[in-house]
């Protein structure tokens, strides 16, 4: 079975084409040499290696190296063969097939089949994937030989060709995973992947090493020997390590603000903001809507007048995004909707409607306290958190900002539930039904799974908006349903959009094309290369 790219949009239709991407990247002035280490200074160090159980940036930074994905992405957003070679959409809209490409093998030598998928997608990506909205519709994978699979649907839902990355939506090797606990599986700190690299150590607290897959698919690809990732918790000794040419890339703004304007004029240093924007990623002001005093809408709509994002996006973003009106960012183009109620910067505003909930100041001038907990993915989280201190405590709100590795935050917010607020961040693309929907989605609400409905937000006419928005293949439709969708959350508040971030990638001048798709950093590196090498 084939498909052309073009047959392949007109059947996805409007409902994935975003505007406003990236435009395609200019093409290589250089023929890429092999050899070399490349050195990534990383920080938080991720806790597995395996993307398909968590959705912590750290490891889908360093995990799509050792597994490819069935697609990737153009920056434009088409998609583009990697283990699948071609897919066909039914003309009911009920099943999607997949031709796998042919000669694949495991980093153990196993040959990698339709088996494979069909396991990772029912047993793995149905239960696991933060983004489970993705797939709520595939109710059986077919395997009619080791080259094919098809996804059987409830309803039509061609949106799932947009999540099919490796960071998304992970194929795990069927004969390592099945019958064990995939947790505590020792292949996730270890993995067995497809990928143009392959795990070599982990030496914990200090870096992880790969290595270049000699059996690799795409030859003459990977052109790198090896790639460290080192972790530095320290931003500005980030930055010092990019000056002195001790790592060759920082990615996702992993170095301080107030430095991005300094290494820009760096001549060995380039910045790129590519390979962020379809993410559409924003950060986010979360309540956990099990504490009693969150259940007021009042008090929800009062910390957000007393938020000055405006001055988080000066600030502490230094410019690289803007401040967000909508779960929905500007960025996802038709999709957004600026139609919603909004929050102007207004403490006095904030206090009237405290005093309304019934929150009023005691002796002290407090009238709440709460734990603030924050991301640790980079500088600009924490002083986020610390902004917020000092502006929820100029309306009476004591607040605590508590600090801690990424697996405490995770277990924290999305498992035990032991929190008051965060200042998580998010991608709501590329679609909303991949990235949108599992932050406001009654049922995906599940303790365990990261990046899902961590504020417990319950709105059925909400779920009705979003369960019908993902099936429906009529473009003007659709958007009228997440226009409503938008409208509707911004007067629940679940949670306060913050910023529409803009990530930063700093790198060396001497590495080349490491971000060749839409992906970003999260892609494998199977073409990046370093001059001089």
């Amino acid at each position: 079975m084939t498909l052309s790219r073009r047959h392949l949009l007109h059947a996805a239709g409007a409902l994935t084409v975003l505007p406003g991407l990236a435009s395609a990247q200019t093409p290589a002035a250089a023929t890429p040499r092999r050899g070399g280490t490349l050195v990534v200074a990383q920080f938080p160090e991720p806790t597995i290696l395996t993307g398909a159980l968590t959705a912590a940036a750290a490891t889908n930074n360093i995990s799509p190296k050792l597994f490819d994905g069935l697609l990737t992405y153009d920056f434009d957003f088409t998609p583009k063969p990697q283990l699948a070679t071609a897919w066909e959409i039914a003309e009911d809209g009920l099943s999607i097939a997949f031709t796998l490409r042919s000669g694949v093998r495991w980093h153990d030598g196993r040959p990698f089949t339709s088996a494979d998928v069909a396991f990772s997608v029912i047993e793995v990506w149905k239960k696991y994937n933060s983004r489970q909205a993705l797939f709520a519709n595939v109710t059986a994978v077919d395997t009619p030989d080791a080259q094919t699979a098809i996804l059987r649907l409830a309803a039509p839902s061609p949106y799932i060709l947009y999540g099919l990355t490796s960071w998304i939506a992970q194929i795990l090797p069927k004969h390592v995973y099945e019958g064990t606990d995939f947790f505590r599986n020792p292949a996730n700190i270890a993995p067995i992947g497809t990928g143009p690299f392959r795990f070599l150590r982990w030496d914990r607290g200090s870096l992880i090493r790969l290595e270049r897959n000699p059996d690799y698919w795409d030859q003459p690809k990977p052109y790198l020997d090896q790639i460290i990732y080192r972790f530095l918790p320290d931003a500005a000794g980030r930055a010092a390590a990019l000056e002195a040419g001790d790592v060759h890339l920082v990615a996702e703004t992993g170095v301080p603000g107030s430095d991005l304007a300094r290494l820009k004029r760096n001549p060995e240093l380039e910045l790129t903001t590519r390979g962020y924007d379809y993410l559409g990623l924003t950060q986010f002001f979360q309540f956990n809507l099990d504490r009693p005093y969150f259940q007021d809408v009042r008090v929800r709509r009062a910390f957000a007048h007393a938020i000055d994002r405006d001055f988080i996006v000066r600030n502490i973003w230094y410019g690289y995004g803007e401040a967000a009106i909508s779960p929905i960012p500007r960025s996802m183009g038709a999709f957004h909707s600026a139609e919603v109620p909004r929050y102007a910067f207004d403490p006095a505003r904030a206090r009237q409607l405290l005093d309304e909930a019934g929150l009023k100041p005691d002796g002290n001038g407090i009238r709440l306290s709460i734990t603030h907990d924050h991301p640790t993915s980079g500088e600009q989280f924490l002083r986020t958190a610390e902004y917020i201190r000092e502006a929820l405590g100029k309306v009476g709100i004591r607040v605590t900002v508590r600090s801690q590795d990424f697996a405490s935050f995770s277990r924290r917010v999305y498992t035990a539930r032991d929190f008051d607020t965060t200042n998580a961040y998010t991608s709501p693309g590329p679609d909303p039904a991949i990235g949108t929907q599992r932050i406001y989605w009654s049922k995906a609400f599940q303790p365990g799974v990261p990046y899902s409905n961590g504020t417990h937000y319950n709105n059925p006419e909400v779920d009705r908006l979003l369960e019908t928005a993902q099936v429906e293949n009529d473009p003007a439709k659709r958007l009228r349903l997440y226009a409503e969708f938008q409208r509707l959350v911004q007067e629940d508040l679940p949670e306060i959009p913050l910023v529409s971030m803009q990530q930063v990638t700093v790198s060396s001048r001497r590495l080349r094309d490491h971000t060749t798709i839409c992906d970003g950093i999260k892609g494998n590196f199977a073409d990046a290369w370093l001059q001089g090498a």
